[in-house]
């Protein structure tokens, strides 16, 4: 029962309607069904009618060309939907038509590659990540998707084979556990499957391990290429007969003595005698290169570009080459003369952000390329062989984003001399004095803060008056090779570190206020906010964790069998003792008490990579310490929050903790 203290009122009407009003109930948002929300207060209405405007901004990501025609598949949240789904755009800016709908995002599609006929696409359930394969007619009026696959394993599209228009898939068994407590042998498997006749699938063959994928086959559909990951340093390319199912490791070669590297196929020469591929192998950063297959000599192509190659897509006739180059942090477009290996110029027409997925045309050389920047989100265009740029979609929202902050990159010194750098988003100028800081960490950890929209993070920004900061600690890519390994293993903390050294450069801008600055981050970035909390308890003023790793034995021993082996390359093996006791030490569930400012922890509860007890763990500890806790857990995300209602209230409950915190 809710109870009211109500004043006694005199006679006036003015005064009766001043003291309704201030007793009145004053309106909130509730969760929807699917939240659990402890500890946190109740969200006033106004406040989320403020940040409204921010929750709408849609873009477009592209997904597939037509084989024969001048259309795409593309994936879009729709006005008033709550995930995004497939569209089909079938001329530049018309509105595009929905061929998918349901309570889970759908953003990876391809076009069957013979017709069209009809599209193959993945959708998960809740978050879980254990994607299923459907098949979706085109020429049907009112046809459902038809499920391709067992719902017992998750599945990934990988490549077709155009001439016979085969789908290769790849196929990973889901976590179980043995008898006696052991966990079941993890294995890729690899199937050839005709969509229109799924019971006929072959299997192609089965792989230890799950960092394996399929890429394009020869140009005579006879071989496929095959990408070994092993880690964010280390990773082979393979061959694999599709009649026989053989599979042989071409680079680096059998028995190579050379230093570990990172190799990727990428595409094949038109002659099918070599392959274009992404390597480490002579310096720092990921380069395009080619490799001849029959003596294994492996060129340098573009060891000109002193940044990591990111991208590549060639023409169907594999005459022309567009390479995506990561510099530092902004996407750009290179194009090189396949016959030659040579770079040759760029159009003067290419609109200005960061590019994302790009892709040739199967039946021309029209390119496809999305573009990002600080004034939208994503949007496709197209680039023909005229040089003429074409825009094909058009970003949609409430709010005028032309005037948003440009983001920056800034650079500080670490306390052992690393220079580490970072993204700042400063407020608008109508904003004086100090601004508080918010840090946001980003996730992977071999992954990196770069150019582009901010979305509803924007809010912070523009309405809020707060200095966004989003650091490439050491382990991010994008900086080379050595820097992606600096933080492996024993050496974990010292990433932790690089954020005490960015508090003091705070401490030295005339235009931040080091005593206001909240910490966030998402995944292994929601570890680093929880072990900036640790260390720097009085460098900040709260933290917000997002599907964060609290404990990294307790994390080892319950993510997903399949990425287990590949996580503790990257955390350390946590079988062996000498490593179990450092993780156990550096862990911030170890160092729950140190936790003294407050804390909002944000889960999804079918997390397949950080399950959900990585937080429950936690918040229950920190609580027992005495310190505020809020938390929020949606029963149908997983690894962060995909649907719009989920991703609304976390925001509304994000503001409202920093009002809480470093906007007091």
């Amino acid at each position: 029962m809710i109870r009211f203290s109500l004043p006694v009122c005199m006679l006036s009407t003015a005064l009766l309607a001043a003291c309704a009003s201030a007793t009145a109930p004053t309106a909130v948002v509730a969760p929807n069904a699917n939240l659990v929300a402890q500890g946190i207060p109740p969200v006033p209405q106004s406040l989320a009618d403020s940040i409204g405007r921010y929750n709408d901004f849609r873009g477009h990501a592209f997904a597939d060309w037509h084989p024969t025609q001048r259309e795409m598949l593309v994936s879009h949240r729709k006005a008033g939907a709550n995930t995004a789904q497939i569209f089909r755009v079938t001329t530049p800016l018309s509105e595009g038509v929905q061929l998918t709908d349901g309570v889970d995002p759908v953003t990876r599609a391809t076009y069957e590659p013979r017709n069209g006929q009809y599209i193959v696409f993945e959708r998960a359930t809740g978050g879980n990540e254990v994607a299923q394969i459907y098949r979706l007619p085109l020429n049907i009026a009112g046809a459902q998707p038809v499920l391709l696959t067992s719902p017992d394993e998750r599945h990934s599209i990988n490549t077709w084979l155009r001439k016979s228009g085969r789908l290769i898939y790849s196929s990973l068994p889901i976590d179980r556990t043995a008898e006696g407590g052991k966990r079941s042998k993890i294995t890729t498997t690899l199937w050839l499957m005709d969509p229109e006749k799924p019971e006929a699938r072959r299997k192609l063959v089965e792989l230890d391990g799950g960092g394996w994928a399929a890429g394009r086959p020869s140009p005579d559909e006879r071989l496929v290429t095959l990408t070994r990951y092993l880690s964010a340093n280390e990773s082979q390319i393979w061959m694999m007969d599709l009649d026989s199912g053989v599979a042989k490791q071409v680079a680096p070669a059998v028995g190579s003595k050379e230093a570990k590297a990172s190799y990727s196929p990428t595409g094949w020469t038109a002659d099918g005698r070599s392959l274009w591929i992404a390597s480490d192998r002579a310096g720092e950063f990921r380069e395009l290169m080619k490799l001849d297959l029959a003596s294994g000599r492996i060129d340098r192509v573009s060891g000109h570009i002193p940044w990591d190659l990111s991208g590549v897509t060639l023409t169907e006739d594999r005459s022309q080459l567009a390479a995506q180059f990561n510099v530092d942090g902004r996407d750009e477009l290179h194009f090189f003369d396949a016959a030659t290996a040579k770079e040759v110029s760029a159009p003067a027409t290419l609109p200005n952000g960061n590019v994302g997925a790009a892709s040739y045309h199967p039946g021309n050389s029209e390119l496809a390329f999305s573009i990002s920047n600080a004034q939208g989100p994503s949007q496709i265009y197209s680039l023909g062989s005229d040089g003429k740029v074409q825009q094909w979609t058009r970003a949609a929202g409430a709010v005028d984003t032309s005037g948003f902050s440009e983001q920056k990159i800034v650079r500080w010194k670490s306390f052992d001399g690393t220079t580490i750098s970072g993204l700042l988003t400063p407020p608008p100028k109508k904003f004086t004095g100090k601004r508080p800081v918010l840090i946001s960490i980003h996730g992977g950890p071999e992954s990196q803060a770069s150019f582009g929209f901010l979305g509803r993070n924007a809010y912070y920004v523009q309405e809020l008056g707060m200095a966004l900061i989003q650091p490439n600690v050491r382990g991010s890519s994008g900086y080379g090779k050595s820097f992606l390994a600096m933080d492996n293993g024993f050496k974990r903390e010292d990433s932790v570190k690089d954020i005490g050294a960015l508090f003091d450069w705070i401490a030295t801008q005339p235009d931040l206020d080091a005593s206001s600055v909240l910490v966030t981050g998402g995944s292994y970035g929601g570890y680093m906010t929880l072990a900036v909390s640790t260390h720097y308890p009085d460098r900040i003023a709260g933290s917000i964790d997002v599907v964060g790793i609290s404990h990294f034995v307790t994390f080892l021993n319950n993510t997903e069998s399949y990425r287990r082996d590949l996580r503790r390359v990257e955390y350390g093996d946590e079988r062996d003792p000498a490593m179990k006791a450092h993780l156990e030490k550096i862990s911030p569930l170890t160092n729950a008490a140190k936790i003294k400012k407050p804390l909002f922890v944000v889960q999804g509860k079918n997390d397949p990579r950080v399950p959900y007890t990585e937080a429950e763990q936690i918040v229950a500890t920190v609580r027992q310490g005495g310190t505020p806790v809020w938390y929020l857990r949606a029963e149908n995300e997983g690894h962060g929050f995909q649907k719009k209602d989920n991703q609304d209230y976390q925001a509304y409950a994000t503001v409202l903790f920093m009002q809480q915190t470093v906007l007091k």
